[in-house]
């Protein structure tokens, strides 16, 4: 009989699924009156509209992929990481002024995004595949 080792697959796909939830979340709570205040969602991370949708939509690619297999979930944690990464290292270029002439930014957004990166490429590149194993 043909069986899976290991439970990383799993957790992969749910940490997936967990991290879109989170990023919805985050990014609707970004347009809601009180929870952002001039712009500044918990008083602490600069926000705008585009900011607010690139999180929808990396939450809702993160959903996706952690429903559809553990390949999809682990290259959405290293593309993920990757972009993360970029944005971040773009947000030390330009502080405090928007990313691309778009994207909300501040020092605290920067530190949350070079955070999100480490923790995506970590979940992305070490969890191990999961390997076909023969059960006598």
């Amino acid at each position: 009989m043909l069986s899976f080792a290991g439970k990383e697959c799993v957790m992969l796909r749910k940490l997936a699924v967990l991290f879109g939830i989170v990023f919805v979340a985050v990014g609707v709570l970004g347009f809601v009156p009180g929870v952002t205040t001039n712009e500044h969602l918990l008083g602490i991370f600069h926000v705008n509209a585009a900011h607010n949708l690139v999180h929808i939509v990396s939450g809702v690619i993160a959903i996706m992929a952690g429903l559809a297999t553990e390949h999809a979930s682990r290259l959405y944690f290293r593309w993920f990481g990757l972009v993360y990464a970029i944005v971040a290292i773009l947000g030390l270029v330009q502080p405090n002024r928007e990313i691309l002439g778009v994207i909300s930014n501040n020092y605290a957004d920067v530190i949350l995004h070079f955070s999100i990166a480490i923790m995506a490429l970590v979940i992305g590149f070490a969890v191990r595949e999961r390997t076909a194993v023969l059960d006598h």
